[in-house]
């Protein structure tokens, strides 16, 4: 497994911890505090940045609405560890900050970290064949050229010819039978021409190379499911154990699995859940794994609403690429905590913290993180945990596309060596569409019309945002409209429409004209 790790795992984490420090430090205000007599220009108090940052982090689709408060705290006490900011008296390196009145301030350095550009599997790219070096070749036809024969001149000759060309093609047939190799091969370049379609990317060599698609893994999760599509193993030792089992049922089904053999002493289904999430958090690595971090945490580009049934399709393809006992832990943890999450019998299992932000806090970290400690990693984690508990059906249906895209290839290539029995037939896919190049002009169209799209869903999430008083609403609209005036406009055309979303007399007033009022000259009269 280590041998296949890729080696720089915290590239993506880090782009986006450049993100966040570059939105902080942008957007933070800065105001003028007095604290033990006296006056701190240009600084913040702790409660201020948590305030702060906690918004942008829920508005953020790289994190979400399910980022708790704790969290915003746990990530500035890295801005302080890493000196994105210092307290007042310009001292830093520790995590001494906590959700109270304390002043900081931001360093006049800059707090950016370096990206290394990622060299993916350095260890292990002697020992892979050249023909997984390059993934999307177009097949090779190595064309044989016939043989010339000289003008027979008896019909005997001729027969005994036509009968030798027969059993050599015959022979070829037989020789390039499509073999299991071929077969995985298949299988492998398919996986990773969809995903890479369906990430939109121009090339996976960043976040998965060829030689961490397992073909046997894929061909192994889809095809031995239980009746529910839960993967089953063949080898029970790299199952759950079977306490860990039951406790899992007994609070997937709660109350009905507690039947009278179990004890029901007040707090039992508390000590259920510690027992479960006790073996998770202990597994020596995540679910996901460390060498498929790259590839999961790219796919949080993609957990937006419009972007959701995307989402559940590459994800789909992902998990298949997990070995089977861990394919198998992770379906059964979601289904149970997704359960637990939705069940309104289910007893508090904890006292300050709803049902849904615990199952989700306490397995983040079993199912994502990187093999080197990254700031951000928590934070990721929820977001994607979050994301698989509410779509878990579909993630883990069996994408049966898959199966018949490799049946029809392998149609193809039988089709191919009948018709040309003397030619090498590749198994490789015979095509793929690289990108488009694009004009200057074209690229600035685009350029504004994304950065246009991404105000007009900041806009969409401040009318969504139940969380925000009808005060604190109004303000952030007003503010917007001000800021985009024709953005705001094409949302809210008429006052009606802007009615509706308060259910009452809109009091954010429309822009109005500036007249200038017209200058006059005094005549004078000699």
């Amino acid at each position: 497994m280590e041998s296949r790790l890729v080696t720089a795992g915290p590239y993506r984490a880090t782009k986006l911890w450049n993100e966040v420090t570059k939105y902080f430090r942008a957007g933070m205000p800065l105001r003028k505090h007095r604290q033990r007599f006296r006056k701190h220009g240009n600084c913040f108090s702790a409660v201020e940045a948590v305030d702060w940052l906690h918004e942008l982090l829920r508005n953020n689709r790289n994190f979400g609405p399910e980022v708790s408060r704790q969290q915003t705290v746990q990530l500035l006490r890295k801005f302080l560890k890493n000196h994105v900011i210092e307290d007042i008296k310009g001292r830093w390196g520790s995590e001494n900050l906590d959700d109270n009145n304390d002043l900081f301030r931001f360093p006049s350095t800059s707090p950016v970290k370096t990206l290394q550009r990622r060299s993916l599997l350095k260890e292990n790219t002697e020992n892979i064949p050249k023909e997984e070096g390059s993934l999307f070749k177009l097949p090779h036809f190595s064309r044989r050229t016939p043989k010339k024969h000289e003008l027979l001149d008896t019909l005997e000759n001729i027969e005994n010819t036509k009968s030798e060309i027969m059993e050599e093609d015959k022979e070829n047939l037989h020789r390039k039978k499509i073999s299991q190799e071929d077969i995985e091969e298949i299988w492998r370049n398919i996986i990773l021409i969809h995903l890479q379609t369906i990430l939109g990317l121009p090339s996976l060599e960043e976040v998965l190379h060829s030689a961490q698609v397992i073909p046997q893994y894929v061909m192994y999760n889809m095809s031995n499911t239980s009746k529910h599509g839960v993967v089953v193993l063949q080898n029970k030792s790299e199952d759950l154990p079977h306490w860990v089992l039951s406790a899992m049922k007994c609070l997937a089904y709660w109350p009905r699995s507690n039947d009278m053999s179990q004890p029901t002493y007040i707090g039992f289904e508390r000590d259920v859940f510690r027992t479960v999430a006790d073996y998770f958090l202990n597994l020596p690595e995540p679910l996901l794994t460390f060498e498929y971090y790259e590839l999961f945490v790219n796919i949080l580009d993609l957990l937006r609403p419009h972007l959701e049934r995307v989402a559940i399709e590459a994800l789909q393809i992902c998990c298949l690429l997990l070995p089977p006992p861990n394919r198998r832990k992770l379906q059964l943890l979601m289904r149970m905590i997704s359960r637990i999450s939705q069940n309104v019998d289910m007893p508090r299992l904890h006292d300050a913290m709803g049902t849904r932000s615990l199952m989700i806090q306490t397995f983040s970290r079993c199912v994502l993180c990187c093999a080197e400690e990254v700031d951000l990693d928590e934070l990721l984690a929820t977001r994607l945990v979050s994301f698989l508990m509410d779509h878990q059906q579909d993630i883990f249906k069996v994408p049966t596309y898959l199966q018949v895209a490799v049946q029809d290839h392998i149609e193809s290539l039988k089709t191919a060596q009948f018709q040309y029995p003397g030619e090498e037939i590749s198994a490789i896919l015979p095509t793929y569409s690289y990108c488009k190049r694009i004009t200057p002009q074209e690229f600035d169209e685009q350029k504004f019309s994304i950065s246009q799209a991404a105000v007009a869903e900041l806009l969409e999430n401040i009318i969504r945002d139940k969380s925000l008083s009808l005060k604190d609403k109004k303000k952030k609209l007003k503010r917007f409209q001000k800021e985009y005036p024709l953005i705001y406009q094409n949302r809210f055309p008429t006052t009606e429409s802007e009615a509706i979303l308060f259910e009452n007399k809109p009091t954010i007033k429309q822009p109005m004209l500036s007249l200038k009022k017209p200058k006059f000259r005094s005549v004078r009269y000699y």
